[in-house]
């Protein structure tokens, strides 16, 4: 277990530690000439049985709050000071309001300097400090008179310490550890320290870095201060990181190390956020605010999803929209300080890290929402039966730092399917597939001269309109089951065909034999009609047939290439690289620039190439529209 202290400036914290467990935590010269903690200090205390408590000793002055905060996120339990000599103090109630904030249950009150005062004095101060405790979640914690100096009450503390339990933080998921220092040690590297929030890291670990994405190795760990073959969920920990792009310089306090699988960097974070009680005012939509999250400390708004003020007391979902990007998961808890950074005006639990920048208060996410806020194996159930119907895997997944079959096994539990990185309710499915085979239905039979629909069409043209990626994957599970089938670039119904006579056949055969012939500067149809003494017009019809059926693609006015061919000078087009002219494509292909400013215009009319004055690049998302591009 990790304990923090907290409260007020000169209240004994660091001495209390500091006889605790023999370790002085004022680490800092400047700490040492003003007697005062300024940053983060650690201790740890062997209890004799293999276990160790470890300690964080958090500066009291209202200054240095926000290194309070970056220790207070990375504790299980509380261990409040209060003086005997002086009581209640501004700090000791915005400790305990942080404490609060963040749902720390477990805890002590240490009364320190029971020895500057009467015993009527102590009983005063500790009736003082239960009606303090009573409104938040350390109510009822027990209180202990102590002093540093006589060692009263000490043995008693150091007994009723482990008592509290130990950590929550479950080893299940991926590691994940809070940066809170960052040093280079001599002979080894740089060094980061923090308490290690979810999961197990070992040697030889690959981790990342988040938000930079710097990959790292590693090298060595001490858990507990105590050299070790792996650190895990509840302990601090201090890894020894090797890597080609790993500085001094690339770590800083807020920063996460994280195994690969978590490294999601977010700015758009959906929490449930509640105003503290104290405010003198409501908190408004779009309201600056210091965000401290983890060790890290952004500025960001509050955009009120429930309303446009959140009143003093009240709970209203919320999202935070930071001005960089940090490492976050649901369930984390984060702390919300006024524009000035003078005072703590509210906390929030993270329901979802990653927000969308759209649409954040519309009637389907408030209820995606509600969803999100459920228990890990309730939360799939709900979302299931929502109107969107299905849920990304992946994205759940690490949303909530979950290994691929804890949210498999979730999905079973809750009747649904996976299918393409996807769960799906099975009623999901079955509607979903009754619409598209209706869809190619109607379309059938209102155009039976056509050979079926493009698939972007198909989607369109659904009762229920899918996401592009979704309707991939509702497709490829009917051309699987054989339910439709694929001609070029057509889906039909698999009893649907739309077929040339022997006549025309035969024509096609000898155009296709052109066509294959001179792929990048075919015949005009006005040619093929003279070569085969075909009248113009009804060479048009066949060639305009055979277009239907996706063998040809009319580039320009009777110009048709190869379906294949199209597909060829797009990947020819990419491999020019980005920012290619006219002049190099036609020399590429060899074909006169009439042609290849025609095929060029194609290609832009259909999103294929981006054209910026006279260089084009090709769109990577457009480039298989024709089938798959072979390098060439």
């Amino acid at each position: 277990m990790i304990v923090g202290t907290a409260g007020h400036i000169d209240h004994g914290k660091t001495a209390l530690v500091k006889v605790l467990t023999g370790v002085d935590a004022d680490r800092l010269k400047e700490e040492k000439a003003r007697g005062i903690t300024i940053d983060l200090g650690y201790a740890y205390s062997d209890l004799g049985d293999g276990r160790q408590l470890g300690f964080v000793d958090v500066p009291g002055h209202e200054r240095f709050v926000h290194n309070m905060l970056a220790g207070a996120t990375g504790i299980d339990a509380a261990l409040l000071v209060v003086s005997a000599a002086e009581g209640i103090k501004p700090q000791t109630v915005e400790h305990l309001q942080i404490l609060d904030l963040l749902g720390l249950d477990r805890g002590l009150v240490a009364l320190t300097k029971a020895d500057l005062a009467s015993e009527d004095e102590q009983l005063e101060r500790m009736a003082e400090i239960e009606t303090l405790l009573d409104a938040t979640s350390l109510k009822g914690a027990e209180i202990l008179p102590v002093s540093s100096l006589t060692g009263q009450g000490i043995a008693e503390l150091k007994a009723r310490l482990p008592a509290l339990g130990e950590s929550r933080r479950g080893v299940a998921g991926f590691a994940r550890l809070a940066v809170d220092r960052c040093f280079v040690l001599a002979g080894a590297g740089v060094v980061v320290t923090g308490t290690v929030h979810a999961g197990r890291f070992a040697v030889d670990d690959r981790v990342l870095l988040t938000p930079s994405g710097i990959e790292a190795r590693v090298r060595a760990i001490h858990a507990q201060n105590r050299p070790a073959e792996a650190g895990r969920a509840g302990e601090r920990c201090a890894l020894n990181l090797v890597g080609a792009r790993l500085e001094r310089q690339s770590v800083r306090r807020g920063d996460w190390i994280v195994a690969p699988e978590l490294h999601r960097p977010t700015d758009r974070i959906d929490v449930g956020l509640t105003l503290l009680r104290s405010e003198k005012a409501p908190l408004r939509h779009w309201s600056p605010v210091h965000v401290h999250l983890g060790a890290a400390h952004v500025m960001g708004r509050v955009a009120l999803l429930d309303g446009d003020k959140l009143a003093p007391g009240e709970t209203m979902r919320a999202q935070l929209v930071l001005e960089e990007k940090v490492g976050a998961l649901a369930h984390d808890r984060a702390i919300l300080r006024d524009p000035s950074a003078t005072r703590t005006i509210a906390g929030a639990a993270v329901i979802d890290p990653f927000g969308p920048p759209r649409n954040r208060r519309t009637p389907r996410r408030l209820a995606e929402l509600d969803a999100l806020a459920e228990p890990d194996d309730m939360a799939v159930a709900s979302l299931l039966s929502l109107e969107q119907g299905h849920l990304d895997l992946a994205r759940f997944g690490v949303a909530r730092n979950l290994r691929p079959e804890e949210v498999a096994r979730f999905l079973d539990e809750a009747g649904g399917q996976a299918l393409g990185g996807f769960g799906f309710a099975a009623e999901t499915l079955a509607t979903a597939q009754a619409d598209l085979l209706a869809a190619l239905k109607n379309w059938h039979e209102t155009s039976p001269d056509s050979p079926g629909l493009q698939p972007e069409r198909l989607r369109v043209a659904m009762a229920r309109r899918w996401t592009a990626d979704i309707f991939k994957t509702l497709l490829d599970r009917e051309v699987k089951a054989r339910t439709v089938a694929v001609d070029g670039p057509y889906v039909r119904l698999p009893g649907h065909s739309l077929t040339l006579g022997a006549r025309d056949e035969a024509l096609w055969k000898r155009v296709q034999a052109a066509l294959v012939a001179d792929r990048f500067r075919p015949p005009r149809v006005r040619d093929f009609a003279q070569a085969h003494g075909v009248p113009e017009p009804e060479m048009r019809r066949l060639m305009r047939r055979v277009a239907k059926l996706g063998r040809v693609v009319e580039i320009a006015t009777d110009q048709y290439f190869l379906r294949p061919t199209v597909a060829e000078m797009i990947g020819i087009a990419e491999a020019l690289g980005e920012g290619f002219t006219a002049a190099q494509f036609r020399d590429r292909l060899d074909n006169g620039r009439k042609v290849a400013i025609q095929i060029l215009e194609f290609f832009d009319r259909l999103g294929i190439a981006k054209r910026d004055g006279d260089l084009r690049r090709i769109v990577p998302q457009k480039r298989e529209q024709f089938g798959p591009v072979a390098k060439p």
